[in-house]
């Protein structure tokens, strides 16, 4: 049984996780970085260097970041959040941004004045922001998440007081235990939570999440990959969750300044493990209170297994959030314990093998194959159809299996990462 203590954790986990930002999560992380920095000086730097680890690199090289006018990377993301972020406003930093800032950006930018370097380091989450103005140099170091900066430095004089030390520096944007999870713990939780302590959060979610997939269909993004879905693929419920998936996330990456409630500190995750869930909610008249439920165990699960695979590597996180959806929608369902581990294993027994190439416009795709992937998972557990243990990577235990995946993306998968990022850098 669940103890209150346990429920107040698994909720302060929640709280932690599920928070707004405008944008891909590591380019904003730059840019509520670089303006951090910016803080610290009297005045507009002279230059601004950015050292990014290549996990970083492949996140905001191709990415179109919010307000920026359709300018596109690493430098954009770095000095539009110097020059016209509010740290204050932290994943949500460039909300103010105006024309005026981005036009100081471009001429910034032309004037050479902001570099990037590459940043030999082996936590896949690490940059730092190194800002010269006069005779002052500023620098700030960010490491493991998003807005975990670890160190502050001016002319070499530590400015936080509790600066971290080494590269296994705790992570600050997580302050609670998640060793707790499981996924009866997670089904116990979802079960027997006061709505009302979660309610506030969901509404969130739906509100923001579903108010970028309209966009997204709506408007003109990427390639019109959830609009083209709806249009050209058999109508139904699982056509509508991929649609809608893909738009929220296609307008994300393409710099749509509207926010996104994030899960494990990615945008494209929130939106794979939330929108699916919503919309095949709606589809079937389901209850509010079972669509928070459900909402809620997806977000957890999807927490569950990020936590063996960390917040960057080159196991695309789309995997993880729709296989969190699918289960979700199980137990929206009223699938046994037994259907739910079944779609959890039915979807890892399919596409654990999609790679994360970088933030871009294509993980729009990336989520429209791993919802479809979900739901068949889903469906095939539903009619009490499940692979066996040990098929492949399969365990005993859907837990187990997890872990296991968990282990291949961020040990396993380490090389390829690398690969992934050298191939990146010599185009």
């Amino acid at each position: 049984m669940i103890t209150d203590e346990l429920k107040k954790q698994l909720i302060e986990i929640l709280q932690e996780e599920l928070i707004p930002a405008m944008g891909c999560t590591e380019p904003i992380a730059l840019a509520y970085a670089a303006a951090t920095a910016r803080s610290y000086c009297k005045a507009l730097p002279d230059s601004v260097v950015a050292y990014c680890s290549g996990n970083m690199i492949k996140n905001v090289r191709c990415v179109t970041i919010p307000n920026a006018e359709g300018m596109v990377g690493i430098e954009v993301a770095t000095v539009l959040g110097m020059i016209g972020g509010d740290a204050s406003r932290v994943m949500e930093v460039l909300e103010a941004v105006q024309p005026a800032d981005v036009e100081a950006t471009r001429a910034y930018i032309k004037a050479g004045k902001c570099t990037v370097e590459y940043l030999d380091s082996e936590i896949p989450l690490h940059f730092v922001i190194e800002a010269v103005c006069g005779s002052d140099t500023v620098r700030v170091e960010v490491r493991n998440g998003h807005t975990n900066i670890v160190s502050v430095q001016v002319n070499g004089v530590e400015q936080l007081e509790h600066a971290a030390t080494g590269d296994d520096g705790a992570d600050a944007d997580v302050k609670t235990d998640r060793s707790v999870l499981s996924i009866e713990i997670i089904k116990e939780f979802v079960d027997t939570v006061d709505i009302a302590d979660i309610k506030s959060m969901y509404d969130k979610q739906i509100r923001c999440n579903m108010d970028i997939a309209y966009e997204g269909i709506s408007g003109d993004y990427g390639l019109n990959l959830g609009r083209t879905i709806r249009e050209q693929y058999t109508d139904g419920v699982v056509t509508r969750m991929k649609a809608y998936a893909a738009a929220a996330s296609e307008a994300r990456m393409s710099g749509c300044d509207m926010p996104v409630i994030i899960t494990s500190g990615s945008g494209n995750q929130g939106i794979a493990s939330s929108v699916p869930v919503i919309i095949y909610a709606r589809e079937n008249n389901i209850p509010q209170e079972k669509l928070y439920r459900s909402l809620c165990f997806s977000s957890l699960l999807t927490i569950y297994q990020k936590e063996f695979i960390g917040k960057l590597s080159a196991f695309c996180g789309a995997v993880s959030a729709s296989c969190a959806a699918g289960a979700a929608i199980t137990y929206m369902c009223g699938g046994t314990i037994k259907q739910i581990t079944d779609t959890i294993d039915n979807t890892l027994a399919n596409i654990p093998g999609i790679i994360c190439d970088g933030a871009k416009i294509s993980c729009a795709a990336k989520i429209a194959s791993s919802v479809d992937a979900a739901m068949m998972a889903h469906f095939l557990a539903m009619r009490g159809k499940a692979y066996e243990a040990y098929t492949g990577i399969l365990k005993e235990d859907a837990g187990e299996t997890i872990t296991c995946v968990g282990y291949i993306g961020k040990v396993g998968m380490r090389q390829t990462d690398k690969e992934i990022i050298n191939m990146m850098l010599k185009s």
